[in-house]
């Protein structure tokens, strides 16, 4: 029992006492706040940013609470710690750079888990934000499309201050798409443009409208003039064909599902009507004369 009380006596030993009281305080109280995110934050991508948050503020919280209890140590170092303090940052600057990037892409919205960036050269889905490292599912690459093709990449936060942050599904979850259907000249372009935009308008007229509203508050907090949201057809032409291209918005992870929709029914009406028939190139060879 002496020994007990010698031992707790020792200035170390209280020292060290506090610091792993306040350790499992502190982690017990992130555990707390975690299950009270989980009970009464119903949304997933909210929660999980406020989950992050919670960590990293008990990471600063820890770290002040050492620094108060070991002060009288720390106190000792002052001197070595700021002619090594240089040489520190050094090499730490791309660790430190990349916990910045980790703080603006928490309090600047450049994306949020479940957004479509391209980021360092990467383009795909954002599955996690790390303090140091974003973790993508990668799309393309040898896939074609916006098919993911099973690599996660952790990219550095530190990209964001050195390359632009490309967010596909930021203020608003749509893209423009185009497709262009070439038709051989002699065709009716007035009824194929008809056609083809009441097919527009029947696959993709509701998610049209709602993709409005969203375009309407975008302009109304920046700096953006008002677009065409809704389909549009215009045509072009050369000595080879006419060039129908339609233009359109479409969810960002739904691309090539809808192109192939579009581009089956379109082909489907061509066939079906004898005004349209599709343009292909074709090479005459002819004999030179003798």
């Amino acid at each position: 029992m002496n020994d007990v009380l010698t031992f707790f006596e020792n200035p170390m030993a209280q020292t060290w006492s506090k610091f792993f009281i306040g350790l499992v305080l502190i982690l017990l109280g992130i555990r707390l706040l975690n299950r009270m995110l989980g009970k009464y934050v119903s949304d997933n991508a909210t929660r999980y940013s406020a989950r992050k948050f919670v960590g990293f503020l008990g990471f600063l919280i820890l770290l002040f609470f050492a620094t108060v209890v070991f002060n009288y140590k720390l106190s000792s170092l002052t001197l070595a710690l700021g002619v090594t303090g240089a040489g520190i940052a050094f090499a730490l600057q791309e660790i430190i750079v990349s916990v910045a990037g980790f703080l603006a892409v928490l309090f600047n919205n450049f994306y949020k888990a479940g957004d479509r960036i391209q980021l360092g050269g990467i383009k795909g889905d954002v599955v996690d934000i790390g303090v140091l490292r974003t973790t993508l599912m990668e799309t393309g690459d040898w896939v074609k499309g916006d098919l993911y093709n099973g690599k996660m990449v952790r990219v550095a936060n530190s990209f964001v201050f050195k390359e632009p942050v490309y967010n596909y599904s930021g203020d608003f979850p749509f893209l423009w798409d185009e497709i262009s259907i070439p038709l051989r000249h002699g065709s009716d372009y007035h009824l194929a443009k008809q056609k083809f935009l009441e097919i527009l308008n029947e696959e993709l007229g509701e998610y049209t409208t709602n993709c409005e509203q969203s375009w309407n508050k975008l302009t109304q907090e920046l700096y953006v003039e008002k677009a065409q949201i809704h389909p549009m057809a215009t045509l072009t032409f050369d000595e080879n064909w006419l060039s129908i291209t339609l233009r359109y918005v479409v969810d960002f992870k739904k691309r090539r599902g809808t192109k192939d929709v579009l581009f089956s029914k379109i082909l489907d009406v061509i066939h079906q009507t004898p005004e349209l028939e599709i343009a292909a190139a074709t090479l005459e060879v002819t004999q030179p004369k003798s």
